[in-house]
């Protein structure tokens, strides 16, 4: 029996259509999901945002005392600059919520961002030359693999 993944043909076809790896790899994971009732935890995302880009920042990690859970979790950064943050992950992005550590002001109306890189960089200058020396380095490397 093959996997479905996308609209039926028309009756007088008769047939199933046979799922490219890619689609069915999306349908099994979307299947997952929705059979377990999963959501996507907002934790295990902030963790993956602070282990990627943890090399350009002096200290950044996942809130304990602020609660996060399956649609919110909180990031203290803090730049290069030495200026703190606290960073607000949702599903709309991020944004900053606090000018500390574990400090959330509701009164703060700051835009979302869609990635880390993106708020990142318009937070710190020393965020984006690390960004970028570590861009170049890698480039380089790549250069001289290639030679």
């Amino acid at each position: 029996m093959s996997r479905k993944c996308s609209d039926e043909l028309p009756p007088e076809e008769g047939m199933e259509v046979d799922c490219t790896p890619e689609e069915l790899s999306r349908c099994l994971f979307e299947e997952r999901f929705v059979e377990l009732g999963e959501v996507k935890d907002m934790r295990l995302e902030a963790e993956a945002v602070v282990s990627d880009v943890l090399f350009a920042v002096t200290d950044m990690h996942v809130s304990h005392s602020l609660s996060s859970g399956l649609d919110v979790a909180y990031i203290n950064v803090e730049t290069r600059e030495g200026k703190r943050y606290c960073l607000e992950l949702t599903e709309a992005g991020l944004r900053v919520v606090g000018h500390g550590f574990d400090q959330v002001h509701e009164e703060l109306s700051t835009q979302y961002h869609e990635t880390v890189y993106s708020l990142l960089d318009s937070l710190s200058p020393g965020y984006r030359e690390a960004f970028g020396n570590a861009l170049l380095q890698r480039l380089e490397r790549l250069q001289q693999n290639g030679q």
